[in-house]
């Protein structure tokens, strides 16, 4: 899959071997997360997201692997849906986004304050990205479902209603 080659070279290019992240590195991870979308049959512009989704860093892992105006790079790679999929991701102000997505379907920027409303499509890819990823990082860091997993349940159930039925599964199974 020319897409994921280039992908990949892009992201080993700038280091994400060498970052560590739990269960090994930041390439191991985006790995893992393009391949549980991929399993869970998503398309592949959001598996494309899912193996990028931290290059711009994310308000939960902030280290960026690209800078802002190496967007058009990302975007001949992956495509201008899956790359702003990615800039949505990592842009996000979690506190102020998730508890009342599902409903206000606002994701507010961490960077500039602005609020995006996402369409049906762009919440459900949004969501089931940004789980998928937690249930990576729920699987490779010791103590994060004793600490957080109550929350992620009560996520999931929030947002059972924009999530796409194979990753609503998953995570009901992951944070169970």
């Amino acid at each position: 899959m020319e897409s994921t080659e280039r992908l990949t070279a892009l992201l080993r290019g700038r280091g994400a071997e060498g970052i560590a992240h739990p269960g090994g590195t930041l390439d191991g991870h985006l790995e893992r997360v393009q391949g549980r979308l991929a399993a869970l049959g998503l398309s592949l512009s959001v598996q494309l997201a899912g193996r990028a989704h931290a290059v711009y860093g994310t308000q939960g892992f902030d280290v960026r692997l690209l800078a802002d105006d190496e967007r058009p790079l990302l975007t001949g790679i992956i495509g201008p849906a899956a790359e702003e999929l990615v800039r949505r991701y990592g842009a996000c102000d979690r506190d102020a986004t998730w508890a009342e997505l599902a409903t206000t379907r606002r994701v507010h920027d961490r960077h500039t304050g602005a609020v995006e409303e996402l369409d049906a499509d762009q919440l459900r890819e949004f969501t089931d990205l940004s789980l998928v990823n937690e249930i990576d990082v729920a699987e490779h860091a010791p103590g994060f479902l004793e600490e957080h997993g109550a929350y992620f349940r009560r996520l999931t159930e929030r947002w059972a209603p924009v999530l796409s039925p194979a990753v609503l599964a998953e995570a009901r199974w992951a944070f169970a």
